[in-house]
C-alpha cells in the first residue's frame, strides 16, 4: 500500500494551515501562529475525557493530530468548560511571554481549521463530545 497523501504531505500542509491561522489572527509569524493554535489546542483537551481526546484528535490532520496530544497528561481530569473569554485567557497564558495570541484566538483558529479537515468527520465527532465543544469550535460566522 502507498503511503497516505495525508502522511506523504502533512508537513507541507500544517504550515498552510499555520499561515492560515496567522492571517485569520492578524498575526505577524508563524511562530506566533504556532503558539496561538498549540494555546487553543490545549485549551480545549483540558476539557475532555482522555477517551473524548483521542476521538477528537483522529479527526485532525496528521501534525495537528501529534499537536493535540503532546505533552497531554490524560490522568487529569476534564475542566469544566469556561466563558470564552476565560478559555482565551488560557490561551493566551501558554509561554505567555511569547505569546501574541489576540481576543479571537479560538474563534481564528477554528474558522483555519475547518477549512483543513473533513467537516463532515469533524461536526460528527463534535456531536459526540459536550454540547460546549461544539460552540467552542464554531469559528467566525
Amino acid at each position: 500500500m502507498p503511503i497516505p497523501m495525508e502522511y506523504q504531505h502533512a508537513s507541507e500542509d500544517f504550515m498552510r494551515f499555520l499561515a492560515d491561522a496567522r492571517d485569520e489572527a492578524g498575526l505577524g509569524t508563524m511562530n506566533q501562529s504556532f503558539t496561538m493554535v498549540d494555546g487553543v489546542l490545549r485549551t480545549f483537551r483540558r476539557r475532555l475525557s482522555p477517551l473524548d481526546a483521542i476521538r477528537f484528535a483522529g479527526v485532525l490532520p496528521p501534525v495537528l493530530r501529534a499537536m493535540f496530544v503532546a505533552a497531554w497528561e490524560p490522568e487529569a481530569a476534564p475542566l469544566p468548560f469556561a466563558d470564552r473569554a476565560e478559555m482565551t485567557r488560557e490561551v493566551q497564558g501558554l509561554r505567555q511571554h511569547h505569546n501574541f495570541a489576540p481576543e479571537g484566538a479560538i474563534a481564528d483558529v477554528a474558522t483555519a481549521l475547518r477549512r483543513h479537515l473533513d467537516q463532515t468527520a469533524f461536526d460528527r465527532v463534535l456531536a459526540g463530545l459536550p454540547p460546549e465543544a461544539a460552540a467552542f469550535w464554531a469559528g467566525k460566522a
